[in-house]
């Protein structure tokens, strides 16, 4: 949605979804807002108790099943496994994802890596095209004034227009774009502690072509996981933030990491809103 200043501030149930990099502070925000009876859309959550949330189970299944005891109390259905996915943990779901590289060191087979980024893309369309059912069911079914959609880091990755769209059509598209400083952050962050990422797959076959060509590695088994996460993950960082702007561009509004850090309630961030649609218009 476009809006003016005005228009946004009589909008009666406002919509927004934060798009950006992880760790620019959408979740922060999310949860800043839910204080303040705003309906918390997780894209992560949605993608990791709906669509993947059987294959979740079956992964961790797989590997109790390779312990003789667990074996039999699982086959006897003396146990159970379940997930306890949450907002603030979100651990399952980025270890079904998974790192390439190495099965001894932990990593996934580059066939079994794919099958799993193919998973979570088609996880992650369905999780966004739930957002406009979930808006009508945070105001009908929860009493909600209004609904955050806290996107995962990967939604410039889609290539979809039909979630654009659909988002675009339904709520205020906020892309929280990182300072210069705020990027170096993000990518030492990242450095010191790997974890799972979605990559378009021709990306991550150009990145592990170069990866194996400077690392002397004859074929990805013999990739260290975290090693490539590390790699890879200023060029993913990178390669990503012109598909966040375009999207921005066409369907929303860019704010910076600087004026996300000073949110402190609702209100700095209607005001912040307010402020950056009178300058964009």
């Amino acid at each position: 949605m476009k809006f003016s200043a005005s228009q946004f501030r009589e909008w009666d149930r406002k919509a927004i979804t934060l798009l950006g990099m992880s760790g620019v502070g959408k979740t922060r925000l999310a949860c800043l807002l839910r204080k303040s009876h705003w309906f918390h859309y997780s894209g992560d959550y949605r993608i990791g108790t709906r669509y993947l949330n059987e294959s979740i189970l079956d992964n961790i299944k797989q590997k109790a099943m390779q312990i003789p005891l667990l074996k039999h109390l699982l086959l006897s259905d003396s146990i159970n496994i379940d997930n306890n996915i949450s907002i603030d943990n979100l651990k399952a779901v980025s270890s079904f994802l998974g790192q390439l590289g190495d099965p001894e060191k932990g990593g996934l087979g580059l066939r079994e890596f794919k099958r799993r980024q193919a998973l979570h893309y088609k996880a992650e369309v369905e999780a966004m095209l739930d957002v406009p059912k979930f808006i009508k069911r945070s105001h009908d079914v929860y009493g909600y004034e209004h609904f955050i959609n806290d996107a995962g880091g990967s939604l410039c990755e889609l290539d979809k227009d039909s979630v654009y769209d659909t988002l675009a059509e339904h709520t205020l598209i906020i892309y929280i774009k990182a300072t210069k400083h705020d990027e170096l952050e993000l990518i030492k962050r990242a450095e010191l502690e790997p974890k799972p990422l979605y990559y378009r797959e021709d990306f991550l076959d150009q990145q592990i072509a170069e990866y194996l060509e400077e690392k002397k590695l004859g074929y990805a088994a013999l990739i260290e996981p975290d090693d490539f996460v590390r790699w890879v993950f200023s060029k993913l960082f990178y390669n990503r933030i012109p598909r966040y702007q375009t999207i921005a561009d066409k369907y929303g509004y860019t704010i910076s990491t600087n004026e996300i850090s000073r949110v402190n309630s609702e209100k700095d961030f209607l005001n912040l809103i307010e402020s950056t649609l009178e300058q964009n218009n």
